[in-house]
């Protein structure tokens, strides 16, 4: 099952869980590229930075998913950007805390929010960016 077919609002864990493996998956996929482009000194070094990002990444995908379906459900209405917004910006202040820098917060928090906030509208209006044009 994938995070568009649980209804929004509904079933925050399996939401939480989701978002959660897909930042995992594209924290190891970064690390593996920042580990090729800046080779470390020792297999401990590399394992230490691998951790780390994909620790980071993980948190960031939960505290999404958890964040816009609890926002969801409080604000009863399901199916607003506006909760997407809500909880990319939820994760940029992770990356934020992570790096003790207010200034990255909250630039992560304004573009990871309007990034998830397009892509529920894209998502909504079906919106296509591979693929065949439509006639």
């Amino acid at each position: 099952m994938g995070y568009w077919d649980v209804p929004e609002g509904t079933d925050c864990i399996q939401k939480t869980w989701i978002s959660a493996k897909l930042g995992t998956a594209l924290g190891l996929v970064g690390s593996a590229y920042h580990l090729i482009v800046y080779p470390p000194e020792t297999a401990l070094a590399a394992l230490q930075r691998t951790t780390s990002a994909t620790v980071t990444m993980a948190t960031m995908g939960a505290v999404f998913g958890m964040t816009t379906c609890l926002i969801a459900q409080a604000r009863e209405a399901p199916d607003d950007p506006l909760n997407y917004f809500i909880g990319g910006c939820a994760s940029g202040v992770i990356l934020g805390a992570k790096t003790h820098n207010a200034m990255t917060g909250t630039t992560a928090c304004l573009g990871l929010g309007t990034l998830a906030f397009f892509t529920k509208v894209g998502k909504m209006e079906g919106w296509r960016l591979f693929g065949p044009p439509r006639l």
